[in-house]
């Protein structure tokens, strides 16, 4: 069988390569080799350089990819491609075949995951940390020539183990996800995830969480991560080295309970979830004519909200939906602005305030019983929801309009008062986000 040991140091965040370096193994003996810096076309950040030692200059007349892609695909051809951290490696490769045009599929190994199997019990994976606990002399640090060395005489010495044959073998099998797992997270721990809905916990190697997930299936959910080919999923991918989960029986809860850990944790990946949502809020004033009104505002400038919501479309549906229940005046709702007498193209059931052919009196009346509605909804509701095993069931809880949290029950349990839940419920904060979930999941607050 042979192998292809390859290195490549990029640019860093764009993933550009420059440079790169390819041996050729048979299991004896390096049989050939290809090292190259690669001009990368883009500037090379000053803290790369500072770790590479590799600047502008120095790949200013380097070949560009496209001028050595022919030099790698004939020297990996039909050889198995091996790396310390693979997926990275081939990433950057793939990807830079794949500006140009061509495609880059080559059957993969790991050094990290081979180690972590073959070469247990040591502290660190990273290359320079197993390389001086191995006493493999590594020259050249964080230079594609010099780790791609290291990283052979490292991969010599896994072939020398007594069950490399069978580790191989099955790292090898298509239907392995071994190729697919962080280098640095564990086959077991990946294979302990359940295939039940929940939320679940990146960690890093000093245990810190960096990601927080909801999924229907967590395992699956999980597994998509390692497939994606993002940057983003990338570097989050190798940060990971544990992963922690919790079941929530129902996708409802497992939104409840993800919202609650990005709060609690504030994970460095989870940037988009942790933005603040902008809340609009309805409420109601008099002008000079007597005449109420219904507008909205940002949450923020209103005190005492009738109702908050969290889209400008949502509050125009919201408050459409009012004037067609209890035939008020879209120019006093200001679902039309500027004009004299209301002319929506939908709502036709204005009785004329605004052409002055009823009472003021009759028109705030009708107004009231739309305030009274929308206060109404702010109500007591419990939602029943599946449980994390068949002889369970959970319950999220809303007093008042006001989110109080979830809670599990052992079906034998006798429940017939909602104050009888109190004794399982877990309390939760409300804020913005679980509104916008409740309202958008189930319920109209």
């Amino acid at each position: 069988m042979i192998y292809t040991i390859i290195d490549v140091e990029t640019t860093g965040q764009s993933n550009r390569m420059t440079e790169i370096s390819i041996f050729k193994f048979n299991g004896d003996t390096v049989i050939d080799e290809f090292t190259s810096l690669i001009n990368p076309e883009t500037y090379i950040p000053q803290h790369i350089t500072a770790l590479t030692g590799i600047d502008d200059h120095m790949v200013a007349d380097a070949p560009r990819f496209a001028e050595v892609a022919d030099d790698i695909i004939n020297i990996t051809e039909g050889a198995i491609f091996v790396a310390h951290n693979v997926n990275f490696d081939y990433k950057v490769i793939s990807g830079e075949f794949s500006r140009i045009g061509l495609e880059f599929n080559r059957k993969k190994l790991c050094t990290v995951r081979l180690s972590r199997r073959l070469l247990p019990g040591h502290r660190s994976y990273s290359l320079g940390k197993l390389c001086s606990a191995l006493e493999i002399n590594l020259v050249g640090r964080h230079r594609a020539r010099g780790d791609a060395e290291a990283t052979t005489i490292l991969f010599e010495l896994l072939l020398q183990q007594p069950e490399a044959s069978d580790v191989f073998k099955e790292f090898l099998n298509k239907n392995s996800k071994e190729a697919t797992l962080p280098p640095n997270l564990p086959k077991e721990t990946f294979e302990a995830l359940p295939d039940t809905a929940g939320i679940y916990y990146f960690k890093d190697k000093k245990g810190t969480v960096i990601y927080v997930g909801k999924a229907i299936n967590i395992k699956k959910r999980v597994l998509s991560h390692f497939y994606s080919k993002t940057k983003k999923a990338q570097d989050m991918v190798r940060e990971t080295r544990d992963i922690d989960f919790e079941c929530s029986g129902s996708e409802l809860i497992a939104l409840l309970m993800e919202d609650a850990a990005i709060k609690h944790h504030f994970p460095v990946h989870n940037k988009v979830a942790k933005r603040t949502i902008q809340s609009f809020a309805i409420f109601s004033y008099e002008d000079r004519k007597g005449i109420l009104h219904l507008a909205s505002n940002k949450g923020r400038l209103v005190p005492n909200p009738i109702v908050t919501l969290f889209s400008i479309r949502e509050v125009r549906a919201y408050l459409e939906k009012m004037c067609e229940k209890h035939n008020l005046c879209p120019k006093y709702c200001h679902l039309q602005e500027s004009v004299s007498e209301c002319s929506h193209f939908s709502i036709k059931n204005c009785k004329g305030i605004c052409k002055d052919e009823e009472t003021v009196e009759d028109y705030n009346n009708r107004v009231l019983e739309a305030i009274h509605d929308m206060s109404d909804q702010k109500n007591d509701i419990i939602v029943r929801e599946k449980g994390r095993h068949d002889n369970e069931e959970a319950f999220v809880m809303v007093k008042n309009g006001d989110y109080l949290g979830y809670g599990f029950v052992d079906k034998t349990e006798s429940i017939n008062h909602i104050d009888d839940l109190d004794t399982f419920l877990i309390p939760q904060k409300n804020n913005m986000d679980i509104q916008k979930i409740l309202r958008s999941r189930l319920l109209d607050l």
